[in-house]
């Protein structure tokens, strides 16, 4: 699973065939059914337009992708949300985390053993009571197309925009982020426990936060552009 990660941060287009097979050039006696279910336990899929989007696997609610062509001029305009996998030396986390798509701000972030909706929604509670987005974005996972997660939006007037099925790149401010906690931090270290992947973690933000500067955004750090909302007249 942390060669996958691995290999799909590099080729978010791959899909179970070519991760299939390029696990087998670097030496893994694996077969496709063993990758498919490993990719389908991540929560990963190849970003691709696939057919008969508006069909899908499960009954849930879709939402419009509200972020086609809309110019993001403000903080707290577009809050992007989304999980990804974080290995462990033993098993496995997953992290979700909501950035502001305009000054790349980490509003929140959270870990969890298992992909239960209520990790996200605890987030996402103690984030509105920071601040609210007039819009937020997410796939359409089963924890972001659940009837908690809709109602908690609707309740607090926040508009809902979904990505099309297997087009992550509608998150692209969230995967760009994942890269970087990947490359920067997740796999430079090995996490033995929980907690000293919470610790790097809680670490690593902060420094995205509020040390590392972004040329986009005219070498500021994203603390400094999300925080200047407060003081403008």
């Amino acid at each position: 699973m942390a060669e996958i990660d691995k290999i799909y941060t590099d080729f978010p287009y791959y899909g179970v065939r070519k991760i299939t097979a390029e696990m087998r050039r670097q030496g893994f006696k694996v077969n496709r059914k063993r990758i498919r279910r490993l990719m389908k336990q991540m929560g990963i899929e190849a970003i691709y337009q696939k057919p008969n989007l508006s069909k899908n696997d499960k009954a849930h609610p879709v939402y419009p992708y509200l972020l086609k062509g809309l110019e993001i001029i403000r903080p707290d305009q577009v809050w992007g949300i989304d999980i990804t996998y974080i290995k462990l030396t033993v098993g496995w986390l997953y992290l979700v985390a909501i950035i502001d798509w305009y000054s790349r701000f980490v509003i929140e972030w959270q870990v969890s053993n298992s992909l239960d909706t209520s990790f996200c929604i605890e987030m996402i509670q103690r984030a509105f009571t920071k601040s609210k987005p007039e819009i937020f974005n997410s796939d359409q996972g089963v924890q972001f197309t659940s009837k908690i997660y809709i109602d908690l939006l609707t309740e607090n007037d926040v508009k809902i925009s979904m990505d099309g099925r297997g087009r992550c790149l509608d998150n692209i401010f969230t995967e760009r982020l994942w890269r970087s906690v990947k490359y920067e931090e997740v796999y430079l270290n090995e996490y033995d426990s929980i907690k000293r992947a919470k610790d790097g973690l809680a670490n690593y933000f902060y420094k995205y936060n509020y040390k590392r500067i972004h040329q986009h955004l005219d070498y500021k750090t994203p603390a400094e552009v999300y925080f200047a909302k407060t003081i403008r007249i």
